[in-house]
């Protein structure tokens, strides 16, 4: 939901969350109960060529249209399995 701001001649400036196209070109304020005035500032927006908005747009876009794999998967050009000790007495232990 947008941020809008408003001026108030006495309190200054104060903000209220409120709908997309909800908010009147006057409000009373909310310290003093003055009319005060919508004024027209500047929005938040996020900068979209950033790494983390990549990642977010990527993930959300794979949820509805997968990526198609083809193919074999890739080799990782070692024949047998990595050795993880030396002690002969762990080659009797069952493997995962």
């Amino acid at each position: 939901m947008p941020i809008y701001e408003y001026h108030c001649p006495r309190c200054k400036v104060y903000e209220i969350i409120r709908g997309m196209g909800a908010a009147p070109a006057e409000d009373t304020c909310p310290t003093c109960g003055q009319p005060a005035r919508r004024k027209i500032s500047a929005p938040h927006v996020s900068r979209t060529g950033t790494a983390a908005f990549q990642l977010i747009d990527s993930t959300t876009r794979s949820a509805s249209e997968p990526d198609v794999v083809s193919g074999a998967l890739p080799s990782t050009g070692k024949g047998a399995a990595p050795v993880y000790s030396t002690n002969p007495l762990h080659r009797k232990l069952p493997r995962p």
